[in-house]
């Protein structure tokens, strides 16, 4: 079978199949088995089976389930919504301010859960009564924690820039400090549009009646102290060189079960809750990993890999444009598949080609990384705006595209800041990192 017609038949295979809704790591997989036994025989199996073991070995998988196990307990606990309360306190009476808590809120959860899903749907669940309370334009509001939400898979700790370390071969604690400093400019950019937006139409974003006693605001700092302890217990140890992202990561987890115990919430029903949701994410996540090693073993095996780096190098046009184009099919691929198995499988064929023309490897994970954050929130089937949905059923799925609108052109700004001023990125990832 010559490298062009396996391309075809594997990926129109895969797209079929999740047409049909099959689970995308079975998806995977099953392509896999298929072509092959086609290409290969029995002998297939062997290379697919050999696979999906090398990849069991890796130690930085360890990383996901504790990762995990962070975001589930905190989820599961009331932390999530003192610190919202925090940050409703703070807000004060400038317009927007509750709005601008809340998209500081959003990235707060984000470092402390590492999932998009996690961040967008507490940030709705617990902000969304308060800012309708207030008067808060709907659209505005939907528009601001989809946005946000996107953030849990930049901003440290992360589970899909752990994955990027493990095919790349890449310091993740490099790829944490690029995350970070793209996380809090695409942060600030909201940030300033939120203020700006809310000064020019204060009735979208109403300012609170009267400001909380800074007493009672102060007090509200208590609830900031065990989230702060948790990052920085995972971040500090990271970037100082002190943990692997793994040791971190397991750090991380005792901080978070400490502090649950500090407030009274640590009880066998919610541990034997959160361990069943960490194994149930835990599984989905490294099955996605399983397939689309299976996937790009086959595929590789074949010579595809190499038919598809030769493809896009034989294009002869300018090194930048040869970047825009793989952000761009990034982009693309975002508003149809999970970010784990786009990183598994186009990862393998882009970064070589990156290597060859000399540009910065982290700088380009990190864009390629925000451009599956832009996925997200693209129409038509961005996964933030089914999670948008959830959150308000009542809205139509257009308002939803509308609501979003503003913020997605917001984050191609910001990726088109990264890429014309890559020292954005790589001025922090200088500093050594485990």
């Amino acid at each position: 079978m010559t490298p062009e017609l396996l391309t075809i038949g594997m990926f129109g295979m895969l797209l079929v199949a999740i047409l049909l809704g099959v689970s995308l790591s079975f998806a995977l997989g099953g392509t896999a088995v298929v072509f092959g036994l086609l290409m290969f025989g029995p002998n297939g199996m062997f290379t697919i089976v050999s696979t999906m073991f090398g990849s069991m070995w890796s130690i930085l998988l360890s990383a996901i389930p504790l990762f995990v196990f962070i975001g589930v307990a905190l989820a599961r606990s009331k932390i999530a919504e003192d610190l919202y309360q925090s940050f409703y306190l703070w807000s004060g009476r400038m317009p927007g301010g509750l709005l601008i808590g809340t998209s500081g809120f959003a990235a707060t959860l984000s470092a402390m859960t590492g999932s998009c899903a996690a961040s967008t749907v507490t940030t709705g669940l617990v902000g969304m009564p308060a800012m309708a309370q207030r008067g808060y334009d709907r659209r505005f509001v939907l528009g601001t924690i989809g946005a946000s939400g996107t953030l849990g898979i930049l901003i440290p700790p992360s589970i899909t820039l752990i994955l990027i370390g493990m095919q790349t071969g890449q310091s993740v604690g490099r790829l944490f400090m690029g995350g970070l400093a793209a996380g809090l400019l695409l942060l600030a950019m909201f940030m300033a549009y939120i203020a700006i937006r809310s000064r020019m139409r204060p009735e979208l974003a109403p300012p609170a009646a009267q400001t909380a006693p800074m007493r009672e605001r102060l007090k509200s700092l208590r609830a900031v102290i065990l989230p702060l302890m948790v990052i920085l217990s995972v971040l500090v140890s990271i970037f100082a060189g002190i943990a692997t992202p793994t040791e971190a990561a397991a750090v991380g987890a005792l901080a978070v079960v400490i502090s649950v115990a500090i407030r009274g919430e640590l009880t066998l029903a919610y541990m034997r809750k959160v361990s069943h949701d960490t194994a149930a994410m835990t599984g989905m996540v490294i099955w996605i990993v399983f397939g689309a090693s299976a996937f790009v073993a086959v595929y590789g095996g074949g010579g595809g890999t190499r038919f598809m780096q030769s493809f896009l190098l034989g294009l002869e046009i300018e090194p930048w444009m040869m970047i825009l184009l793989m952000q761009l099919i990034t982009l693309v691929l975002g508003m149809f598949l999970d970010p784990v198995g786009i990183i598994l499988l186009v990862l393998p064929i882009f970064f070589p080609i990156v290597m060859t023309l000399g540009y910065d490897p982290i700088w380009f994970c990190i864009l390629f990384q925000l451009n599956l954050c832009i996925g997200y929130i693209s129409p038509p089937f961005g996964y933030n705006l089914f999670y948008l949905k959830t959150l308000s059923p009542e809205t139509p799925i257009l308002e939803i595209y509308k609501a979003i609108f503003p913020f997605f052109f917001l984050m191609l700004a910001t990726g088109a800041a990264l890429f014309l001023f890559p020292e954005l990125v790589t001025s922090f990832t200088a500093i050594p990192a485990r």
